[in-house]
């Protein structure tokens, strides 16, 4: 007697779901990315006085709750205005800036956004 074993019958798999799959990895990986501009602080670490004679220089003074233009105190938001008034010599200013101990980096950043509104500055930093 013959016996007839029939081999097992594999279905045609289905892509339909891996296709899903994928999208949704797509689409989450898109939405959980960010897409925005960081912001950039130019920083001059301070070197030798090559260009230093033709500006006009001014010192600041930051610690976390103070700040101090040549020795007199100031505004954060009004720091600009007073270096405008000040008179320039030659290229515009130079400004030392002197971070205390307390001074954290974001009053740092912010005091650098508000001198980026002047023209003809230059900024250094302390350590």
């Amino acid at each position: 007697m013959a016996v007839k074993l029939q081999g097992i019958k594999r279905g045609r798999l289905s892509m339909t779901s891996l296709i899903d799959v994928i999208f949704l990895l797509l689409l989450f990986f898109m939405l959980t990315s960010t897409f925005s501009k960081f912001g950039e602080v130019e920083l001059m670490a301070a070197g030798q006085g090559a260009g230093a004679g033709e500006r006009q220089m001014l010192f600041v003074s930051l610690n976390e709750d103070s700040l101090s233009l040549n020795g007199q105190p100031a505004d954060l938001e009004r720091i600009a205005d007073l270096i405008k008034l000040q008179p320039q010599a030659g290229r515009g200013h130079l400004v030392l800036i002197s971070p205390g101990e307390d001074a954290s980096s974001q009053r740092l950043v912010d005091l650098l956004s508000q001198l980026r509104q002047v023209g003809n500055l230059q900024t250094l930093v302390l350590g």
